[in-house]
């Protein structure tokens, strides 16, 4: 669709309003890019010196500029401009997914002892006197954590696609529009 679009808006005129409004969809003027060139009608001839000796003799004449005449030459656009026939040749799509799951588990384990000893010696008896103190601690941590990550790469492979053969021939009769006029003196 987008073919059709551009060979309407660029290719041809636009309709007038009143067309327009009533959805007439008849063929319009196609639209022309004039360019003026020199066009030459006589090469330019070059001096020739005289030459009494040749056989027969041959006279001097003057150099002659080439004369040359400004024409105007009208091209319809569209056979000018790449007429845009985009083809999809090749879509691919990547879909990568990368998922980490940690499940973990940690345990600290805190013992701790302290003891002391004391010991008294008297003549014929004694004491001791031992402290003995434990704590014991145990932490457990547990957790799970997970990260995603996606991503997505598309790949279009467009071409320029093949001329259709309609399009061919209406280039062709537009080919055949080419004028190429004389400019009139100002």
């Amino acid at each position: 669709m987008s073919t059709v679009n551009f060979i309407k808006e660029v290719g041809f005129k636009k309709p007038s309003a009143e067309q327009d409004a009533g959805g007439d969809t008849s063929t319009e003027e196609p639209i022309y890019v004039s360019f003026k060139y020199p066009k030459e009608l006589s090469p330019y001839v070059p001096a020739v010196p005289a030459n009494p000796s040749a056989t027969p003799p041959v006279a001097a004449s003057p150099a002659v500029p080439a004369v040359y005449e400004t024409q105007e030459l009208k091209v319809p656009i569209l056979t000018i401009l790449p007429i845009p026939f985009i083809r999809i040749e090749l879509a691919t799509v990547d879909f990568n997914a990368k998922i980490n799951s940690i499940e973990y588990r940690k345990t600290n384990t805190d013992l701790k002892v302290n003891a002391s000893l004391e010991a008294k010696a008297g003549w014929l008896w004694g004491s001791a006197k031992l402290k003995v103190s434990t704590s014991f601690q145990r932490t457990t941590q547990e957790g799970n954590s997970v990260n995603r990550t996606y991503s997505m790469a598309v790949h279009v492979k467009a071409v320029q696609d093949e001329m259709p053969a309609g399009m061919e021939k209406m280039l062709g009769i537009l080919e055949s529009a080419i004028t190429s006029t004389p400019v009139a003196a100002a």
